[in-house]
């Protein structure tokens, strides 16, 4: 017996092809049929690379959610003051949402859902402590206000991914320069 060879050609045109499909019709809207035809490859050849539709929405959503938690985390300066901390962070999640728009629509539309495995909330666990620690460390220096580091760091989200469905909606511009405008605003409304 011959062992098969994934072809990364075809991964990766299934990957691309349900990642355009879970942002246009949601998770339950996208077909593994539809995700195959989009692929263009016969819906069989999925379950070939993905154990099902859930895996392949796991696949996307780990790689995605660690892409953008790596453009934050990594190099992070930690002995800065929170205030250029808050601006890199916002900065660094700003070019990652300019870059992937697609991907950054998708990770937000599958957020916290019920087919998300072990593996994809501890990726997004892993995002969510490194913002808290962030959070706390702020609060210690007396730079941020004293409430619900959770609470602060939802406030925060809320206002760039406000600023993102705003920009990808053509209400206002999808800029860097409307992103840090936010983040002056955002920065205002929760340091200390």
């Amino acid at each position: 017996m011959v062992a098969r060879v994934a072809d990364a050609s075809k991964e990766d045109a299934i990957l691309s092809a349900a990642l355009d499909l879970f942002v246009e019709r949601g998770f339950h809207g996208a077909n593994v049929p539809s995700i195959a035809e989009r692929a263009g490859i016969a819906p069989g050849t999925i379950y070939y690379y993905f154990a099902s539709k859930e895996a392949l929405v796991n696949t996307l959503y780990r790689r995605w959610k660690g892409a953008i938690g790596r453009r934050v985390v990594d190099g992070f300066p930690i002995d800065r003051p929170p205030r250029e901390q808050f601006r890199i962070v916002w900065d660094r999640m700003a070019d990652f949402a300019l870059a992937h728009p697609r991907e950054l629509e998708f990770l937000e539309l599958h957020h916290h859902r019920s087919y998300l495995d072990d593996e994809s909330r501890a990726t997004e666990s892993q995002v969510f402590d490194f913002g808290i620690a962030m959070v706390r460390k702020a609060q210690a220096e007396q730079a941020l206000r004293p409430l619900d580091p959770a609470l602060l760091m939802s406030f925060a989200n809320g206002a760039f991914l406000g600023v993102f469905r705003q920009g990808i909606a053509k209400r206002v511009p999808l800029t860097k320069e409307s992103f840090m405008a936010a983040e002056q605003c955002c920065w205002e409304a929760i340091r200390a």
